[in-house]
């Protein structure tokens, strides 16, 4: 049957959009007009036949592109020997290699210790856990403009959006939230200037926090995304992340690295993180782990992860599918997509900062970002004034346009392909991004 591609979403697409309005939940965000029928690398079809560039990877999750045939091969192969045993009662070889695997690239010196988990957010429940069993303590500090998942004790580090936690008081008490480094838009009230040569948000923490809201003996941790990733895409000043560290071992807190969006090669290293030359004490993993198999970890330090037997489980975590799509996805990422990663990377950036000559939303915008974690935040003048409605344009255009390309923050995007697209395919996806951003700016009369 011949299909019609001249409209998107084309009538198959809008047939299980209506289906899908009718039935699912309608907590799940606003989604768009995308419907996927299939998916090679960098590139999605639609049920209607369109074909798109896809700079968002299912929210940088598809580290290898859609489908790669090694982790298809490894997927499959695994599924004829066997799906599940629960790895809280049982062994199984695949398991044991992927956590060896992620325990030798822990950011970390020293041995590591690892427990697999279904998701991002699960792996942070277990790192909470972790710092207070370990520490003996029950305060945790978090940053505003933080996502760490959706879970009640994840939620209550989340301070993104209001709708991401409204109805859903009272959270995990012992949480207390502080501003993070962004000297664009200083929570302090700061110039820009100011802010670059002498950041207050660590000082914040010693000098206010410390002092009049909770004692520093009563810490375990500070859980930090060293790349904000909801929040809008911002990469911290090396030095703020240099004094969370000091301030860590003053007093005996353990430093939480959130890397499950940043994690896994998409910013050029194994984890963000280590541009700033931190270390971690824990370290929080999903997303881009397994290509999209549902997989996350909780890597920590070996005498940091010494809870007793019984302490923590779960019933699906480490599935034996998942992990042997991990097993692959790291042996790729390593053998050369994380190189390419931070290749593409350079080029998106440059090709982001040309742009600012001839789009008068970008002039002025903050463009940021590590390997392929790229954010632009668009705004409308000097005062950086957040485009939002514009953003929202523009990821709606892209759609017609055949881009998939996802909003952060109050009006940034991210780009934020597969690590494994190549210089084709990325020239393809910033051109279809630059006629939709022409065409949301002249929508609105700024050109």
């Amino acid at each position: 049957m011949v299909m019609n591609t001249s409209t998107r979403p084309g009538s198959r697409s809008q047939a299980v959009i209506a289906r899908d309005s009718a039935i699912m939940s309608g907590s799940i965000s606003n989604r768009y007009p995308f419907v996927i029928e299939r998916g090679e690398g960098a590139r999605v079809w639609d049920v209607d036949g369109n074909d798109y560039i896809d700079f968002a990877a299912g929210i940088a999750v598809t580290a290898t592109g859609h489908s790669h045939p090694k982790v298809v091969e490894a997927i499959t192969e695994q599924a004829k020997k066997f799906i599940h045993i629960a790895g809280t009662d049982y062994y199984y070889d695949v398991q044991v290699k992927v956590a060896e695997k992620l325990a030798s690239i822990a950011p970390f010196d020293g041995p590591a210790r690892v427990f697999l988990t279904n998701s991002g957010t699960e792996a942070v429940e277990g790192a909470i856990k972790l710092a207070r069993w370990y520490t003996d303590r029950q305060q945790i500090i978090a940053f505003y403009g933080a996502f760490h998942g959706r879970s009640m004790g994840s939620l209550s580090l989340t301070a993104s959006k209001v709708i991401q936690k409204d109805g859903f008081f009272p959270f995990v008490p012992g949480v207390h939230h502080v501003p993070y480094n962004n000297p664009y838009r200083c929570m302090h009230g700061r110039e820009e200037a100011a802010c670059q040569a002498h950041c207050m948000c660590a000082d914040f923490i010693t000098d206010v926090l410390f002092k009049r809201t909770v004692p520093a003996e009563s810490v375990a941790a500070i859980i930090l995304e060293p790349v904000q990733g909801e929040g809008g895409y911002v990469v911290p000043d090396t030095r703020f992340v240099q004094q969370l560290r000091d301030i860590c071992d003053e007093h005996g807190i353990l430093l939480i690295a959130d890397e499950v969006q940043s994690g896994i090669g998409r910013t050029g290293k194994w984890w963000s993180i280590e541009h700033h030359g931190v270390q971690p004490d824990i370290v929080c993993s999903a997303k881009g782990i397994a290509s999209g198999m549902p997989l996350g970890a909780v890597i920590a330090r070996e005498e940091i992860m010494s809870w007793p037997s019984g302490a923590h489980g779960s019933t699906f975590a480490g599935n034996p599918v998942s992990c042997a799509a991990a097993l692959v996805t790291l042996e790729l990422v390593e053998n050369g997509l994380m190189q390419n990663a931070a290749e593409q990377g350079e080029f998106i950036m440059d090709a982001l900062e040309e742009m600012r000559t001839h789009h008068p939303t970008l002039k002025y915008a903050r463009i940021a970002g590590q390997g392929l974690m790229i954010g632009a935040e668009l705004v409308l003048d000097e005062k950086h004034t957040p485009a939002k409605a514009l953003r929202d344009t523009v990821e709606d255009i892209a759609i017609e346009n055949g881009l998939l390309i996802l909003g952060c923050g109050e009006s940034g995007l991210r780009f934020s392909p597969a690590l494994m697209i190549d210089r084709a395919a990325v020239q393809e996806g910033l051109e279809r991004f630059e006629r939709s951003l022409t065409q949301a700016e002249q929508a609105a009369g700024l050109l």
